[in-house]
């Protein structure tokens, strides 16, 4: 227990001593929550740079879950910065050292509503696919769902139904996870991808970056 302890110490330290510098982030939640990062990052573009963002709609039974999500690179102090603003209008944020980067095989980043991410780790349990998870947060504001279907009626029906049937109370969790195998990141992506999970495999990140 004592020598367990020990070590999480030691990796913490590494992970402080090679986090000075520049560092990856990702900002998840609500469309004005990431508006809100992306302002300030536009606005400190010599500090920071937004590598890229994505509008997701997941489709689940009846409901539509919609949330946004953002990756930046820059200054240790600007991303600490971001992420303030990202958990004050109730993000979820995730600062990504360059330790793990560099030490950690094979990267992922999940992102998706709460029960998708349960979902998932029980596949992944039951098909044996191993991975450790890192990094984990989650929005304390809720992100937008409605109900899709009503966009098949008339204007003037979805009027009066969808304020009925608008939802809010979703939570959207935000992992990074490592793999130390190929076939596990490939089993991972797949369990991901058929759970309606927004995927990104880090090194396609830093091909492209």
């Amino acid at each position: 227990m004592i020598e367990s302890k020990i070590k999480v110490l030691r990796q913490a330290a590494r992970v402080s001593s090679t986090s000075s510098g520049k560092i990856w982030c990702v900002a998840a939640g609500n469309e004005d929550t990431i508006n809100s990062v992306a302002y300030e990052a536009i606005a400190s573009k010599d500090k920071v740079k937004i590598l890229f963002r994505e509008h997701v709609a997941v489709k689940e039974a009846f409901l539509r879950k919609k949330f946004d999500l953002m990756m930046l690179y820059g200054d240790e102090a600007k991303i600490r910065d971001l992420s303030i603003i990202c958990k004050e209008n109730g993000g979820a944020f995730l600062k990504i050292a360059p330790y793990y980067v560099k030490n950690e095989p094979y990267l992922l980043l999940l992102v998706a509503p709460e029960n998708l991410i349960k979902r998932f780790v029980g596949e992944a349990e039951k098909k044996k696919a191993n991975f450790n998870l890192i990094l984990e947060d989650k929005t304390t504001g809720f992100i937008e769902a409605d109900v899709y279907l009503t966009a098949r009626l008339p204007k003037f029906i979805r009027d009066i139904i969808d304020p009925l049937f608008k939802v809010t109370d979703v939570v959207l969790t935000t992992l990074l996870v490592s793999v130390s195998r190929g076939e596990d990141a490939e089993k991972i992506k797949e369990i991901a991808a058929h759970n309606n999970i927004f995927i990104v495999d880090f090194k396609n990140i830093l091909e492209e970056d």
